[in-house]
């Protein structure tokens, strides 16, 4: 890829963007196609997550996201295409060699989906009893638990109940749960949503973090121009079911394609 803010390329270009050759694909997308009734929403969707990579996908509300990843981590079956993740190709994995697969792939939600009735210790336990041969069965979590929790700067909420968190808190408590697996992907559904500018820029700033201190393969599902500004390696532009337009921050927001365009106006 130039520096030349024009030399993105449309899915209908021959080819995709230019990638070095030296990275390491984590995540292949091939000609995914996904169609509800007339609805065709994924209508031959490309992507790839490199190792180490901040990739931001946006499109408009019902453009095929959520449809993507829940074919990506294998919660629904694509009509036609190809997924592979980490080297394995997902219509192929039978489910205990999916859900260790799972174990390696940290998603954190939208509502931070924390369960109200545990503390954040039990919340935080939660996927180290879903996942005994990933670590084991630790005599005492507690190492592990304030690790995760440390990690996002709210070591002193462990004995605390969702009820007693700030949203921005329940987000990085929520992000604590997903890195207590020490998963080699992360995938981020709206990580800012909902979320007032400080609160936003902070967890952002976690983000970083996170991707900096364990070399975290990120997929990040946002609306939010100035996350993805801030975050994004590079940008994938999900128009009409596939990846119309792909590159930087900078490349895109200075396209003059309407569609592109229409992302980045205030």
């Amino acid at each position: 890829m130039t520096d030349d803010p024009t030399t993105y390329k449309h899915k209908d270009q021959e080819g995709v963007a230019d990638r070095p050759l030296e990275r390491k694909a984590v995540i292949r997308i091939r000609d995914v196609r996904k169609s509800f009734g007339d609805n065709h929403v994924l209508n031959g969707f490309d992507m790839d997550l490199y190792e180490g990579e901040n990739l931001v996908v946006m499109g408009k509300s019902g453009s095929g996201k959520s449809v993507m990843i829940k074919c990506l981590v294998g919660l629904m079956l694509p009509d036609s295409g190809y997924i592979e993740v980490m080297g394995k190709e997902i219509a192929t994995l039978d489910r205990h060699t999916l859900d260790e697969l799972r174990s390696d792939i940290g998603f954190l939600f939208q509502g931070s989906a924390l369960y109200d009735s545990m503390t954040v210790r039990e919340n935080l336990e939660f996927p180290l009893r879903r996942h005994k041969e990933k670590l084991g069965t630790p005599s005492d979590t507690t190492a592990l638990v304030m690790e995760a929790l440390e990690n996002v700067g709210l070591g002193r909420t462990i004995d605390l109940m969702p009820a007693e968190l700030s949203g921005g808190m329940k987000r990085r408590i929520a992000l604590a749960r997903t890195l207590i697996l020490k998963p080699k992907i992360i995938l981020y559904d709206e990580p800012t949503s909902g979320l007032d500018p400080i609160t936003a820029k902070e967890i952002i700033e976690l983000m970083r973090n996170i991707q900096i201190k364990y070399n975290t393969s990120s997929l990040i599902i946002t609306h939010d121009v100035d996350c993805a500004r801030v975050i994004a390696d590079r940008m994938v532009l999900l128009v009409d079911g596939i990846n119309y337009a792909e590159g930087s921050y900078t490349e895109l927001s200075q396209s003059t394609d309407p569609k592109v365009e229409a992302f980045f106006k205030k």
